[in-house]
């Protein structure tokens, strides 16, 4: 899991709002889950952050095996540390480039300790991964359809075509409270008319 509380909360936060976005779509949001990608070799595998496979049912699965699977994650995102630093910028990246063919990859590093800018991401083209150039700020997934942006210690995703941002479940709470709030204090004051 996360290196920090702050690691795992990005990485649990980015996977639930993918699976909000994405739900009812036949596209595949997981993340911390071990993926085979040698058939026969079970030392061959990486634990993306989070993964986005479209294509694929969503639904829980023991590990991602990719030759059983049949498509490789169109997007993965890594959260980067001290400790994975080394790991997510040589044999990820190798990994996901080269043998996986991860259309798109982004790293997030939300400490701002270990990378430079804190958000960097990729595209596959022509077997090379390209950077992809900040747009206002923000990073466009073609893939996804999505813009990434740090803001702080939080990676927001926000949607292209409506530019808002797309809410954590914690903030669609709060959202809904606030809003029940609203509709009792008016029900109150229209009684009292």
């Amino acid at each position: 899991m996360g290196e920090t509380d702050l690691h795992r909360r990005v990485m649990v936060d980015l996977i639930a709002v993918l699976e909000q976005f994405y739900a009812g779509q036949k596209v595949y949001v997981s993340g911390n889950l071990l993926l085979f990608y040698e058939p026969g070799n079970k030392r061959r595998h990486v634990s993306p952050d989070v993964l986005i496979t479209k294509g694929l049912q969503p639904g829980p699965r023991k590990n991602y095996i990719l030759w059983q699977e049949g498509l490789p994650p169109n997007v993965v995102i890594e959260v980067t540390s001290e400790s994975t630093r080394n790991e997510d910028l040589k044999k990820k990246f190798e990994i996901y480039r080269d043998v996986m063919r991860v259309a798109e990859y982004f790293l997030f590093d939300p400490y701002a300790e270990f990378l430079t800018p804190p958000l960097q991401g990729f595209r596959l083209e022509s077997g090379r991964y390209i950077p992809i150039a900040p747009t206002g700020g923000r990073l466009l997934s073609a893939q996804l359809d999505l813009e990434l942006e740090a803001r702080g210690e939080s990676l927001r995703l926000f949607d292209r075509r409506t530019g808002e941002v797309l809410l954590t479940p914690t903030e669609m709470h709060e959202r809904d409270a606030e809003e029940i709030y609203r509709l009792r204090a008016e029900l109150e004051r229209q009684r009292q008319r």
